[in-house]
């Protein structure tokens, strides 16, 4: 966004770890801008934030290899955990697991608000699921990759298309 002159069109809020409040402040936040102007980009967890989020204001939303069911993957990360290029930790409550099912979306209403970008190398969520989950929506399925999308340099462009930026 930087290199595109808008970096003022950016923003990207460290979430809490209790997910209804992280729900909650995204919502606050997302209501200040218009509904055709916003866009959401998210990934993993962030993608599942997302998709709450954008079946509720009727925006466009990006899904980057996104939990589909982490009230249950989350269950084995129960307790303190690093939170990954932090030297931070957040803990993991088990009352976490019900709010993340409180947001599930059970149907997606409108696809072509989404696009999703799913790996097959993601070695944390199987991207099937995923191509599953959103099968309606816009999808770029990536040979190979990671869960990170180490290489998201290639896909940017179009990432950003689907968000409206030119």
């Amino acid at each position: 966004m930087r290199a595109r002159g808008l970096e003022g069109d950016y923003l990207c809020p460290q979430s809490p770890a209790s997910p209804r409040a992280a729900a909650e402040g995204a919502l606050a936040a997302a209501q200040l801008e218009p509904t055709e102007r916003l866009a959401l980009i998210g990934s993993s967890l962030g993608g599942y934030y997302a998709t709450w989020l954008a079946e509720r204001l009727g925006c466009r939303a990006v899904l980057l290899n996104p939990a589909i069911r982490p009230y249950e993957d989350l269950k084995a990360h129960l307790g303190r955990q690093p939170v990954f290029y932090s030297d931070a930790s957040i803990e993991m409550k088990p009352e976490y697991l019900d709010e993340l099912l409180a947001l599930e979306v059970p149907r997606i209403a409108h696809p072509e608000l989404f696009f999703l970008v799913a790996a097959t190398g993601d070695q944390v969520i199987d991207w099937r699921t995923m191509v599953e989950r959103y099968a309606d929506c816009r999808q770029r399925v990536i040979e190979g990759s990671d869960h990170e999308l180490s290489d998201f340099a290639h896909y940017a462009a179009e990432v950003l298309a689907f968000c409206g930026v030119r």
